[in-house]
């Protein structure tokens, strides 16, 4: 998600209070203010059905966004709150925050698999099961990663692979304390009903021979 940060589109608002926010609302727009960094606050207006469809789509709090407004340099923002009402739920006012670089935030970071071709669990049949295709990390708003890697080359059936064995840029760090599981390696069907099979099969043997031994 780093590699490419998306663009929001705002407009100036003009006049505050509770008067032009309604008004903005009138106009299908979702009143807004950007803050932080040396720039004095901008009130903003943002489209409302992009702002929903953003919403919808999940992550929005963990976005870094490249903020376009007509008349003003673009600026890398992250939302840290948004209003909604209470009935409808429904966005009614949005803040976000401008970005220095050295800047600490939490983003969702796309995990990248190597090694298929040279793994012997998948060439043995394997599955690799993704349960985090993105991992949350703390990294710097200057120096964010387009992705992290998860070299699979040297996995056995049967493995687990864990956040401690992923190698992270420099300065991040998973959000959770845990070692959590990026992915696994499992068996092949047929392979695990075989081996329940045989399972069963022994434990049918052991109970003939105790049947003979009474």
């Amino acid at each position: 998600m780093a590699g490419e940060i998306p663009d929001l589109q705002a407009q100036v608002r003009t006049g505050t209070g509770k008067g032009a926010a309604r008004q903005a609302r009138r106009a299908g727009m979702v009143p807004g203010i950007v803050f932080g960094g040396d720039t004095d606050p901008l009130p903003i207006n943002v489209p409302f059905n992009d702002l929903l469809k953003k919403l919808r789509a999940g992550r929005f709090k963990s976005t870094l966004y490249n903020l376009k407004v007509d008349g003003q340099e673009d600026v890398r923002v992250i939302c840290r709150d948004v209003q909604r009402d209470v009935v409808k739920d429904l966005p009614t006012h949005v803040d976000f925050m401008r970005l220095r670089r050295t800047t600490k935030i939490n983003l969702f970071i796309h995990v990248e698999f190597e090694g298929h071709d040279s793994c012997p669990g998948l060439r043995a049949g394997g599955v690799l099961t993704v349960v985090r295709p993105e991992v949350e990390l703390i990294v710097t708003a200057g120096d964010i990663p387009d992705q992290v890697v998860a070299d699979i080359s040297e996995m056995q059936l049967g493995d687990t692979l864990t956040i401690s064995q992923i190698k992270l840029p420099e300065g991040a760090r998973a959000t959770i304390d845990r070692d959590f599981v990026i992915a696994n390696l499992s068996a092949p069907s047929g392979l695990r009903s075989a081996d329940n099979d045989s399972d069963d099969s022994d434990d049918d043997t052991a109970a003939e021979a105790d049947d003979s031994e009474e």
